[in-house]
């Protein structure tokens, strides 16, 4: 299967950064590892092949093949623009990895899908929409502009994106609620294209899904999924326009496909995934509540970090042996056993200092405090992603947009320098300087002064002909 290079924009036209020998430039290097990037990963291939071939009919696919004691074992071809992979070996034949055949869903199906949809699933979607919204309308900025006694005028301008795509996750799981937290922070923003990409599961996408996208008034969906999706909406594509931002969660393979793009484009100032959660409990806790806790976060990904410390040996003991009864009934028991048993971890400790030091160390994407006495510890918490204060402010509440706040939050020790998703996320802001004839009389002395000092003269010059000293 092929496509034409026409339909991928950010490929070299020319070759003048192509070293002799070479096919491709930096440029084309760097996309087509982000295209593939969890076959690189998972069967740790860092050399990119070398095999890709534009024919003259200007058509091409790209192909990696993982070779051992000089055996091809294993190949793969992908078609970027649809999403589509396929991989093949001696002992298994050709399979197509994606089954996704349609880019672009049809409206009529979507509208169909919308309609099966339980009315207890829409009232809810409806809630949670309208409480997300409320918070994130009080975080609109305003300009901010003043005028000096020299009547200088200056104006720092919020300026909505142009446009941004949301990742939402596909599986048998669906994500509702991704498409609300962060899609409603862009409209508040507003962002006036808004582009949802969700590869949906064996080729259908959930109606859940596209009923929350309706909501937000989204009008471009691409099922697509994966890093692919990732460069098609960063570079664009024939049926594809690039966007200015993708932001939402994903797993560890789009988290880094966006990390790839990132400079070209904007992405989330944090890494949004695998998730993430730490625990505090005290001999006041219920550890039917906290193994529910752990596990709820654990479902999420066979990647997710569940950390439980506790000032209590009983309590830790007791959550234990929750966790292994909690996980017999629960559909995803399987990935949140696998979770847990890579990325769990119980702690003992009853020093509050201690508890604080590794919370910081740590900087957890979800953090509750589950403790009587939670507000002597607040005061040393510097990094975190959100924090849950006492007994029944429970992570999962948080997830679907409850109180309002935002769940795409830092993970993988981020939040010690980035915060969740917000508004600010989907603005610019741009300066405004308008100098009177006075302002650069007054003060543009002082600026030839420290010029000269930094031996920049073509800037002192540029004032000085307007003092009419030159």
């Amino acid at each position: 299967m092929c496509i034409r290079d026409s339909n991928i924009t950010g490929f070299d036209k020319k070759s003048i950064d192509v070293p002799i020998g070479r096919l491709f430039g930096k440029r084309d290097i760097m996309i087509l590892e982000t295209l593939f990037w969890p076959f690189m990963n998972e069967y740790k291939y860092t050399q990119m092949s070398k095999k890709e071939f534009i024919k003259k009919n200007n058509e091409f696919t790209s192909n990696l093949a993982l070779i051992e004691n000089n055996v091809s074992t294993l190949g793969f071809v992908t078609v970027p623009v649809k999403g589509l992979i396929y991989y093949g070996g001696k002992q298994f034949g050709s399979k197509l990895f994606n089954k996704n055949k349609t880019i672009i869903p049809n409206s009529k199906k979507i509208k169909v899908s919308i309609k099966s949809l339980d009315q207890k699933v829409k009232k809810a979607i409806d809630a949670a929409y309208n409480r997300i919204y409320k918070f994130h309308s009080l975080q609109k900025f305003k300009d901010v502009s003043y005028i000096d006694k020299y009547q200088n005028k200056v104006k720092y301008k919020y300026v909505p994106l142009e446009s941004v795509a949301i990742y939402v996750p596909g599986s048998k799981v669906s994500y509702p609620s991704s498409v609300l937290m962060s899609t409603i922070p862009a409209i508040v923003a507003g962002v006036k294209r808004i582009v949802m990409i969700n590869p949906g599961y064996k080729g259908k996408q959930n109606a859940a899904v596209l009923y929350a996208a309706r909501k937000c008034k989204i009008k471009e969906i691409y099922s697509i999924g994966g890093p692919s999706a990732i460069a098609a909406a960063a570079y664009g594509t024939k049926s594809i326009k690039p966007v200015n931002k993708i932001v939402g969660p994903g797993n560890s393979y789009v988290a880094s496909a966006k990390k790839e793009v990132f400079g070209d484009i904007g992405i989330e100032s944090m890494t949004a995934g695998p998730s993430e959660v730490l625990v505090v409990s005290d001999n006041k806790s219920n550890p039917e509540w906290l193994a529910s806790d752990l596990i709820a976060q654990a479902e999420h990904d066979s990647l997710a970090q569940c950390i439980l410390i506790s000032k209590d040996k009983k309590v830790l003991k007791k959550t234990k042996n929750e966790i292994i009864n909690q996980l017999k009934s629960i559909s995803r028991s399987s990935i949140a056993k696998k979770s847990l048993m890579m990325n769990g971890i119980l702690i003992f400790e009853n020093s509050e200092n201690k508890i604080a030091e590794i919370i910081n160390k740590v900087g957890p994407e979800h953090l509750e405090l589950n403790i009587k006495n939670y507000k002597s510890l607040i005061p040393k918490i510097k990094n975190a992603g959100s924090i849950c204060l006492g007994k029944y402010a429970v992570m999962a509440m948080t997830d679907y947009g409850v109180p309002g706040t935002n769940h795409v939050l830092p993970t993988n020790m981020t939040s010690k320098y980035s915060s969740g998703l917000s508004v600010s996320e989907f603005i610019k802001k741009i300066s405004y300087i308008n100098l009177s004839k006075k302002g650069i009389e007054t003060l543009g002395p002082s600026v030839i002064t420290l010029a000269t000092n930094e031996g920049l003269d073509g800037h002192a010059k540029s004032i000085k002909k307007r003092l009419g000293e030159l």
